[in-house]
């Protein structure tokens, strides 16, 4: 995804991503959307990116168009933080001015008011078996009374249902945990782990962890929750 955006930035022969899970066929993911403006987000980000506030803290940042709106529109203190060194270069070649290329867990040394978690925000802590070590990490990054905006789906739709209207799911593991694999320019990187969750799971695995936790707004099976630091 970094190359993809690196060369839509560039110019450089820019082709959509084409994305697949473990339950659903090839689909595109064209690169521009990307790039998109805060009048083309939908509404869950549109609604995380004003309730944001104080410092702030925008994880799996991408070509860095929510931490553009929060800085340029908003004019607040953001943090863009990536694994892609490619999509932070972008994110500062675009005017971000703080744009950190490091994994989440590895992130120390300043504590925040507001954390962003966007497009499946969930998905970055890969299955619930290492769900905690991923929230108590996210609430060490917290200044007290900080928030987590994190939206995700629930994906119970994407199965198929008997007459009577029973789920057909795994019988192993939570039917949220999903291999994930990107495309771009004939070459894929190798599958990753990438969780959806229902907004019960969320509440469970918020609440072990020291958070109070509220859902914001619903669309449709997706939806935007606020995590509180107690």
């Amino acid at each position: 995804m970094g190359k993809a955006i690196w060369d839509y930035y560039h110019n450089e022969d820019p082709q959509d991503l084409q994305t697949e899970t473990s339950i659903s066929e090839m689909d595109e993911l064209p690169v521009d959307y990307l790039f998109r403006d805060f009048q083309d987000m939908n509404k869950i980000e549109q609604k995380a990116l004003k309730l944001s506030q104080g410092k702030i803290l925008d994880i799996g940042a991408g070509a860095g168009s929510h931490s553009l709106y929060l800085q340029n529109e908003r004019k607040l203190d953001i943090t863009a933080l990536d694994i892609s060194p490619k999509s932070i270069e972008v994110c500062q070649l675009r005017g971000i001015k703080k744009a950190v290329a490091e994994n989440m867990l590895h992130f120390s040394g300043e504590a925040f008011d507001t954390i962003l978690l966007l497009m499946n925000g969930t998905g970055i802590f890969q299955s619930l078996t290492v769900i905690d070590i991923y929230l108590k990490k996210l609430y060490s990054l917290l200044n007290k009374n900080g928030q987590i905006l994190i939206d995700s789906t629930d994906i119970l739709y994407m199965f198929d249902k008997d007459e009577d209207g029973g789920v057909y799911i795994p019988a192993e593991g939570y039917y949220g945990e999903l291999d994930y694999t990107v495309h771009y320019k004939g070459e894929s990187e190798d599958p990753i782990k990438w969780l959806y969750l229902d907004f019960n799971t969320l509440k469970n695995a918020a609440e072990n962890n020291g958070f109070h936790i509220e859902k914001v707004m619903q669309d449709e099976d997706s939806y935007l929750a606020k995590l509180i630091k107690k």
